[in-house]
């Protein structure tokens, strides 16, 4: 990740560094970019241990692994808008202010704060507010409790997030300056998906839940695994493959229009096979796309560069491709055999799978590299 200037309200680059195309060659770049790039693998190993404590807390730290998914999943679901805001839009502010380790520190604890305050709201759209079903796992009927009522508008929101932020690269929103544009990107996200809630999500809870009924074509739980879905090429081709092959197009009208185009076409698509065409349930596919996503986010941020500096463009693409296939099966693997191991009784493993991959894993590697700067182990 390239480090911002310190500007406060100086207007931003045309693309968020994390997804601005960059030459593959090692020997065709220089400085500090080309000392980034010398220290992988390594940068991603060493920074390994940084992002594992953030898989355990988040996917383990509410007293196992289910009662953390009933309450961290939605808070931390409802959590990575922020963290991307402040990300890709505000470039670490108002960490910026403080020195390391403080930095990332403050930045994560306000990602925290804003994580609960948004589960609160989130809790208001779909039922009453209740704060016991907010943070007691074991919270009952009349408590409205926010898994999985609320995960539906949380994942929609933040795949709103990353369209407009990576794949429709901030446009025209980055013209504005860092707060302001940050600010109207997650509001427009917000709006986009409660819309998307609203109008398509079919939920009926129990009498007397605290949770309200709505009508609509989707379950939730169909919803939010086309939402991962999305998530995967969303990550794939802005993260991974750095805008590829979009960035190659002159018009920024078509570059944008294909590019949208092609994420939210191909991964509706992507569900629909999967759904109707394999005849695998939302929850197996939300399991598999999350890790998916989360081993793009290892390979393409925590790893950034190990490949694209000392292989040919092409080379390097297959190389990122067949190193997110692995590490993937990799993730999923591992993650459902721990899941085999622990006791369901209010949800499902292949929940808790999505969970670990999309939400601790993936905002641990954010976290440690775009907010943290991968301190302590890169100036």
């Amino acid at each position: 990740m390239a480090v911002p200037a310190a500007a406060g309200s100086r207007t931003l680059p045309e693309r968020p560094p994390i997804s601005a195309p960059r030459r593959p060659c090692l020997r065709e770049t220089s400085g500090a970019r080309s000392e980034r790039f010398a220290g992988q693998p390594g940068l991603g190993l060493i920074g390994l241990t940084m992002v594992v404590p953030v898989l355990l807390f988040l996917g383990l730290g509410w007293g196992g692994a289910e009662r953390s998914l009933l309450v961290l999943g939605p808070m931390s679901t409802f959590a990575l808008p922020l963290i991307a805001m402040i990300a890709f839009w505000w470039e670490d502010w108002p960490g910026t202010m403080l020195r390391a380790p403080l930095a990332g520190l403050a930045d994560t604890v306000l990602v925290a704060m804003g994580g609960v305050l948004l589960t609160v709201a989130g809790q208001a759209l779909v039922g009453n507010v209740d704060l016991r079903g907010v943070f007691d796992p074991g919270a009952v009927s009349g408590q409205a409790p926010t898994f999985p009522a609320t995960m539906p508008v949380a994942g929609a929101v933040f795949v709103a997030m990353l369209e407009l932020t990576l794949v429709s690269e901030g446009w025209p929103l980055r013209r504005l300056n860092r707060y302001a544009g940050g600010l109207i990107a997650l509001v427009a996200a917000w709006a986009i998906g409660v819309g998307l809630y609203l109008a398509l999500v079919d939920f009926q809870p129990a009498a007397g839940s605290g949770l309200h009924a709505r009508h609509g074509p989707v379950a939730g739980a169909q919803l939010g695994a086309a939402l991962v879905c999305i998530g995967v090429l969303q990550v794939g081709f802005f993260v991974v493959l750095r805008g590829w092959p979009f960035a190659g197009i002159g018009s920024r009208a078509l570059r944008l229009a294909s590019a949208n185009a092609a994420v939210l076409g191909g991964g509706c698509l992507a569900y629909l096979a999967l759904a109707g065409l394999a005849d695998i349930e939302p929850a197996l596919i939300s399991a598999g796309a999350g890790s998916v996503v989360a081993s793009g986010l290892v390979v393409g941020m925590l790893f950034e560069g190990a490949f694209d500096a000392r292989l040919a463009a092409g080379r390097a693409r297959l190389a990122n491709f067949a190193a997110v296939a692995v590490l993937a099966a990799v993730i999923y693997l591992g993650l459902t055999a721990f899941a085999d191991t622990a006791r369901w009784t209010r949800a499902e493993p292949e929940e808790w799978i999505a969970f670990a991959g999309l939400n601790a894993l993936g905002a641990g590697v954010i976290l440690h590299v775009a907010i943290g700067r991968r301190w302590p182990f890169a100036r």
